[in-house]
């Protein structure tokens, strides 16, 4: 069985429909919809919960006969070794960045990532929508999605990579001081897919 298809029938058998677990731990129905579909996968911190809400182990949702790792690595950065002034473009940023991935698994397969939507909790959608429905009241510009909007804005430094290694797959963000892995316990294959608040489309391959 998959990650996915434990998770529903755990879910079931708790007696929970989607929206009631989803409540319990503070996400979305859709997240756990994607969860229970393995088009997405939750964070450590609700692994924990949906395995203490739902009374399963861990072990038991994670488990498909390969060896269970959830293990975060973070590692500083230092740009300036690399010719970064803090002046460049984006675009060579980026490529820096691209080099340090490839230093850092010179072996492995990196794909590329992007941040396609970034999803606000509810009471960030409930302000967001109080902001937009005020201004336009008053006559001025709706603004909605103010703050998905802005958390996209504070991202924009931040590069996100898929890296397969022998029979590992890592989910990878560096930032302009740290580089930030995380294993995964359930392999990612689609080209969009969901971690946390954040979507993400695969753009191709790192040489």
């Amino acid at each position: 069985m998959t990650f996915g298809e434990k998770l529903r029938e755990a879910r079931k058998t708790a007696g929970m429909t989607q929206e009631q677990l989803a409540a319990t731990l503070s996400v979305s129905r859709q997240a756990i919809t994607k969860w229970e579909s393995d088009k997405g996968i939750p964070d450590v911190e609700n692994l924990k919960l949906l395995a203490s809400v739902l009374g399963v182990s861990i072990d038991y949702l994670l488990d498909d006969g390969s060896p269970i790792d959830l293990s975060v690595t973070k590692k500083p950065i230092d740009l300036r070794k690399y010719g970064d002034t803090g002046k460049l473009f984006r675009l060579k940023k980026l490529g820096i960045k691209e080099r340090i991935v490839r230093e850092e698994y010179p072996d492995a397969e990196i794909i590329r990532l992007t941040v396609i939507k970034i999803r606000n909790t509810k009471p960030e959608t409930i302000t967001d929508q109080v902001i937009g429905w005020t201004a336009l009241l008053l006559g001025g510009v709706p603004l909605f999605d103010t703050q998905e909007m802005g958390k996209t804005i504070n991202t924009l430094d931040h590069q996100y990579y898929l890296v397969n290694e022998e029979n590992k797959q890592y989910f990878v963000l560096i930032t302009d001081e740290f580089i930030i892995a995380r294993a995964l316990a359930n392999r990612i294959e689609e080209k969009k897919f969901t971690i946390e608040d954040r979507e993400f489309q695969v753009m191709g391959k790192v040489e």
